[in-house]
């Protein structure tokens, strides 16, 4: 039976012990005691590799990754374990969509979208890929609340349009546009979607199949797992299609100075030895993840985002860009520098993250020179918010001060 209990939720986190109130969860998530356990215990009785040697530890080792990956192709709902790519983050994943499937395939003149509320890491990989092959990247424009409209997007929408590239989820308000309208439409033009999951898998993993989504990429740090370890999906055939973007051991069939001969997907794209630890650690976490009522879960996260949302509107000039059911809570305060904040904060054990978080355009749409940004979890709880509203007026008095 799955529960979620925030009080003995919370007790899964160790670094809750310490005095600081953790508010930057976009950035990455802290770590249940499970996967804490799961690394160590690899370093300290195991430590072999994976997919290479025949005795028992390595044997051992590699059907814990395997597992994993089955874990990852259950939470996406995914037809294959085949379909799931292990990288070093959503970062590389999304390079390796643009470099490998996007460069082999786009022609000059050829369109890719891009919405203007991307992360960096969903838009420097097509800007770099289209400087490569002549093709455009089309900016899929915010409104001024920093929403998405898809009559807009059935502007941008040609038959020059090869990719779509969509978070699920804004990193700076929490926006979430339609992404199953979004591919559907998409699909009509014959172009492919590249879904950025990073935020947006850890409050709604998307039903891969169900959805008919073409690529789905994610970050295992932000789903509670370890950082430099990350999940590419994608479509079987598209997977079949796409040439080797790096090369090394453990890729291939056979080499020689002729040439060499690469193992089917999703082994060609692992060139080398795996994050074993990382991928033991995140197994791990997806034994746990799935003891958990997440919707529960989500509905006390974001009720904290709103009691947030509400004690902050009480002060002079503070404007909010969170979006709807969002448990992210981005905000300025008329006349006060974001960075002078986040100091003030910090100081009194508040962490935040504040700037333009890797989201240049959406910032510069928004018009502002950058946000301050309380993200929440479940693990977080009233007193956080308390402690974090009674810190910003503390922070307010001093930088006011004639």
């Amino acid at each position: 039976m799955k529960i979620f209990e925030p009080v003995g939720f919370r007790q899964a986190f160790p670094a809750l012990q310490q005095p600081t109130v953790y508010l930057d969860s976009a950035s990455t998530a802290l770590k249940p005691q499970t996967m804490i356990e799961a690394i160590t215990a690899y370093y300290a009785t195991n430590t072999a590799t994976a997919y290479r040697s025949l005795h028992p530890q390595a044997q051992e080792t590699t059907r814990a990754l395997e597992q994993a990956r089955l874990q990852v192709a259950d939470l996406l709902h995914a037809s294959s374990f085949q379909q799931i790519v292990w990288t070093k983050g959503v970062t590389e994943s999304l390079n390796l969509i643009a470099q490998s499937y996007a460069r082999s395939t786009l022609q000059a003149g050829d369109e890719i979208i891009v919405s203007e509320l991307e992360h960096h890491s969903n838009l420097i990989p097509w800007l770099i890929v289209a400087q490569q092959t002549g093709a455009k990247v089309i900016k899929w424009q915010v409104d001024s609340t920093g929403s998405l409209s898809l009559h807009d997007y059935q502007q941008c929408l040609s038959t020059k349009t090869k990719i779509v590239a969509i978070s699920q989820m804004s990193n700076v308000t929490g926006y979430a546009v339609d992404i199953e309208k979004v591919i559907k439409l998409a699909h009509k033009h014959s172009a492919v979607v590249v879904v950025d999951a990073a935020q947006g898998i850890v409050h709604h993993p998307l039903n891969v199949t169900e959805l008919d989504i073409d690529f789905y990429a994610f970050s295992a740090h932000k789903l509670y797992g370890p950082t430099g370890l990350g999940v590419l999906y994608a479509k079987t055939e598209l997977l079949a299609q796409m040439p080797v973007w790096h090369g090394g051991g453990k890729m291939l069939k056979t080499a020689s100075f002729a040439g060499f001969e690469a193992l089917p997907a999703p082994q060609k794209f692992e060139a080398g030895t795996p994050d074993i630890a990382g991928i033991i650690g995140f197994n791990a976490v997806l034994d746990w993840y799935q003891t958990i009522d997440w919707q529960q879960a989500e509905q006390y996260t974001c009720h904290l985002a709103e009691l947030a949302e509400q004690r902050l509107s009480q002060m002079s000039g503070f404007t909010s860009y969170r979006a709807k059911q969002s448990t992210i809570l981005s905000f300025t305060i008329k006349d006060i520098h974001h960075s002078d904040l986040a100091l003030l904060l910090a100081e009194q054990h508040i962490a935040i993250r504040t700037g333009e978080l890797c989201a240049q355009p959406l910032i510069k749409a928004l018009g502002v020179s950058g946000v301050i940004r309380a993200s929440f979890m479940p693990y977080n709880n009233a007193s956080d918010v308390e402690l974090f509203v009674t810190a910003l007026q503390n922070a307010l008095v001093i930088l006011t001060e004639d």
